[in-house]
């Protein structure tokens, strides 16, 4: 995004929809459908010469998208800008015959209404990623929370990064798959983080290298199975779910597979470097009493009492130990 933005003639660092930069965007059948370079051309010999065409699972369907025009003979006429565009639309359409192309569908947004949906979008990212880290901060530990959030970071970063690679457009739907990503890799994290928890109650004098690698280890098949049933089910929306649901697919399919990966790989290392040099210290300390009718909960931060009837008590040398029967999780 930075090489496209920063670049001497480089183009724009996203491909934003018209959700975001106002415009029309028509969706043209025709009886006869031409290539798509005819189509620009059309358009350009009207006065329009950044109209993108976009081919559909239907050989004689495209998506044809307008930018918002205004100059001064659509002024002093009392056009609008999207009026404008519609006004050309209809003109460089009509050069393929007259019932040759057939308009299915037309979608118009506003300057000022695009702007105000950009910002709210990243308003809702943002707002997002603070509730988590603040949920994780309350009820993990500050450094959990800091782990998660910069997981999220790397994962929704290197989805936006592949949809400015291949100019993917961006458009609303893309805001409801990141949001949905975010849900969905912080609860990935959190499974990990609380077997990591619990494995410290367990083992407090083992390193925290140790019980985070246990805890990975342990979760390794439920997180891949998890990711995996989602997978699949996103797969068939790439490649069933049309062009309407496209951007939004396509988000999901790369975020789930990155949301996977920065779990194990972003999320864990990140959290065992901080401990190693904020919170080993104080997470070394932290020891609980473990009696006849008290079984750790990785559920609670504290150990809960439960029925002493779960709870095996065996001597082995001397050495009392206590084996708590572990009910599915």
């Amino acid at each position: 995004m930075v090489i496209r933005e920063l670049a001497p003639g480089g183009t724009n660092g996203f491909n934003l929809g018209v959700d975001f930069i106002g415009g029309t965007v028509v969706n043209v059948e025709f009886q006869q459908p031409p290539e798509a370079d005819a189509i620009r051309s059309a358009f350009t010999s009207v006065g329009i010469s950044d109209a993108g065409v976009q081919s559909t699972d239907k050989a004689n369907q495209f998506l044809i998208r307008l930018p918002l025009l205004q100059n001064a003979e659509n002024n002093e006429a009392g056009l609008s800008p999207i009026d404008a565009g519609r006004a050309e639309m209809k003109q460089a359409l009509a050069t393929f015959g007259e019932n040759n192309a057939v308009i299915k569908g037309v979608d118009s947004v506003g300057p000022v209404a695009g702007i105000e949906l950009r910002n709210r979008a990243v308003a809702a990212t943002l707002l997002g990623l603070v509730g988590m880290c603040l949920f994780i901060w309350f009820r993990y530990d500050l450094v959990y929370g800091v782990a998660a959030i910069i997981e999220v970071f790397f994962n929704i970063l290197t989805t936006l990064g592949l949809f400015s690679i291949f100019q993917w457009e961006i458009n609303t739907t893309i805001i409801a798959a990141l949001l949905t990503l975010v849900g969905f890799t912080v609860n990935d994290a959190v499974v990990i983080f609380d077997r990591v928890r619990e494995n410290h109650q367990l083992r407090p004098g083992d390193p925290v290298y140790k019980l985070t690698n246990d805890a990975v280890d342990q979760t390794l098949s439920r997180t891949v199975i998890t990711a995996g049933t989602v997978f699949l089910a996103v797969l068939g929306l790439v490649l069933l779910g049309g062009e309407a649901l496209r951007s939004f697919s396509l988000a999901m399919l790369f975020g789930i597979l990155f949301g996977t990966y920065s779990t194990i790989a972003v999320a864990c290392p990140v959290k065992v470097w901080l401990e190693q040099r904020i919170g080993a210290g104080r997470m070394g300390k932290q020891t609980v009493a473990v009696t006849e009718k008290t079984k750790l909960a990785s559920a609670a931060r504290r150990a809960v009492a439960r029925s002493s009837a779960n709870i095996n008590n065996r001597t082995t040398g001397g050495n009392r130990t206590i084996g708590v029967r572990r009910r599915g999780v």
